[in-house]
């Protein structure tokens, strides 16, 4: 049994497994059938899609074919616009052309006319100059007749007339280009001068040796003197002045070179006067206290110079002499007014040419210091201001600008002559000194003498305190021309035989006149 159950098994496995592969088999078979009914779908889909992108591409490609076609035909409507014009322009242009080149006939044919013209009148003109020339040689036969001169003794005479207005002419020239170059140049200088003048414009003093001290009444005379003249030795002693009691009403008069006395005899005189106890104790004691009284005040005086002046590190001893320069006077101009003056003056050229400012300001000041003392050391201002700053240690530069001032020693630097020149027009200006009479009118005698001693001078006159000589020449002695040379002979004789400040304009004057009466 178990056998037939085995058998039985076995063949319901064998036909299981038959039955398991053929519904396999069929189940393969679908998905085969399924798998080519999809396959031949996609390709049906695949080829319709190809189709529709091959219609798309068609129509893109005969769009793009008819957008190329119509930008072609735009180009070649606008090239054939273009060429149409061109061909216009071009015809417009040889219109013109042809044109021109028929004006250009018509004017080659009015040239030739003209021309033919012209030859005929060259011809004429020609003809006219040899019957020119003729007449010209027959006039100037005749005029050589008439005149008694050959041709070139004619042309030597034209020459020589030629010559002298050339000469006249060169002369107005010189003296044109002279006038304008002085113009400028007094111009320029009055400017520098009238700028410093402004800067330390000063009063002059006019103190020489004595002073005047004015009294109360006439009794104070007896009271100065004193009991046997007690009281005025007392004065003269302890002050070193002459004390001069004379007939003038209510005044006595203070006499003595050195300015520094003066004033120190003054200022005690003035205070006994104001006390009223004057005996020689107390003489004494109003000397020494006035003394120190004007120690102060020549070291202010100093301080104030070199502060007004703009100097500065200068030493102390220097700055005191210089402020003694207060109360000393030279023609009657105070030196000290005088050192500042040049001060500023020297300084201001220093600046226009560009030298060095301090050292010409510095010299400027310190030029005079040696006045200060050259009542009290031998030797001129000029040694004695040279000893002073080298022993208080000034520079070389300031020292040869104050012992080359006066010429003494060569120039070695350009401000020692700016100095100089700054001295003589501080001492030069118009007011700054005084001279005597006699000088004055000698040296105005003296300068009319050198105008009137050249030939063709009808007079002179000096003007202007002797700043100034006019001269009047006989027009027919000196022409315009020889007007320029003769105010230079003057000018030059005038520098080298007299001796006077500052400088004189010669002006040289020339009138013709030509007078008549109508009857």
């Amino acid at each position: 049994m178990v056998g037939v159950y085995i058998a039985i098994a076995l063949g319901c496995l064998v036909v299981g497994a038959g039955a398991a592969t053929g519904i396999t088999i069929l189940v393969q078979k679908n998905k085969l059938g399924k798998a080519n009914a999809q396959a031949s779908k996609l390709v049906s889909d695949a080829q319709n899609e190809a189709k529709n992108i091959k219609k798309e591409a068609m129509l893109e490609a005969k769009e793009e074919i008819l957008k190329l076609k119509t930008e072609s035909d735009e180009e070649i409507k606008n090239r054939r616009n273009e060429i149409q014009r061109q061909e216009n322009r071009l015809f417009q242009r040889e219109e013109s052309l042809d044109k021109k080149e028929e004006s250009l006939d018509k004017k080659l044919e009015q040239i030739e006319k003209e021309k033919s013209s012209l030859d005929d009148e060259f011809k004429k003109i020609e003809l006219a100059n040899k019957d020119l020339e003729n007449e010209r040689n027959k006039i100037s036969k005749e005029l050589e007749k008439i005149a008694g001169l050959s041709k070139d003794e004619a042309k030597k005479q034209l020459v020589d007339s030629i010559v002298d207005d050339a000469k006249k002419e060169a002369g107005n020239i010189v003296r044109d280009i002279e006038e304008k170059a002085k113009e400028e140049g007094e111009k320029k200088a009055r400017d520098i001068v009238t700028l410093a003048i402004q800067k330390c414009a000063t009063d002059q003093t006019s103190e020489v040796t004595v002073t005047a001290v004015n009294l109360p009444n006439d009794e104070m005379k007896g009271r100065i003197i004193g009991r046997e003249g007690r009281n005025i030795r007392a004065i003269e002693n302890a002050t070193g002045v002459d004390l001069i009691v004379d007939d003038t009403p209510e005044a006595v008069i203070l006499s003595s070179f050195d300015p520094i006395r003066r004033e120190v005899a003054r200022l005690t005189l003035e205070k006994l006067i104001n006390d009223g106890r004057i005996h020689p104790a107390r003489v004494e004691e109003i000397v020494e206290k006035v003394k120190k009284d004007i120690e102060g005040t020549i070291k202010e005086a100093g301080e104030n110079a070199i502060f007004e002046a703009g100097i500065f590190n200068m030493h102390p001893e220097l700055v005191k002499v210089l402020g003694r320069l207060k109360y000393r006077t030279s023609y009657g101009q105070n030196v000290l007014k005088h050192s500042l003056e040049t001060c500023h003056i020297a300084g201001l050229l220093a600046g226009e040419i560009g030298a060095n400012v301090n050292i010409a300001k510095r010299g400027g000041l310190l030029h005079d210091i040696g006045k200060a003392l050259d009542f009290e050391m031998e030797g001129s201002h000029v040694q004695i201001g040279v000893e002073l700053t080298k022993k208080y240690k000034e520079s070389e530069e300031v020292i040869h600008c104050i012992e080359a001032h006066h010429g003494d020693v060569p120039f070695h630097s350009i401000e020692a002559i700016l100095v100089q020149v700054a001295d003589a027009i501080s001492s030069s200006r118009p007011g700054a000194r005084r001279e005597s009479l006699d000088a004055y009118v000698k040296r105005l005698e003296k300068l009319e003498e050198i105008a009137n001693s050249f030939k063709g001078v009808a007079s002179s006159f000096a003007i202007q305190a002797g700043r100034e000589i006019r001269i009047a020449v006989k027009p027919e002695e000196v022409d315009d021309g020889a007007m320029v040379l003769l105010a230079k002979d003057i000018a030059r004789k005038i520098e080298s035989e007299l001796e006077y400040p500052g400088t004189i304009k010669v002006n040289v004057i020339r009138e013709t006149r030509a007078t008549d009466v109508a009857q």
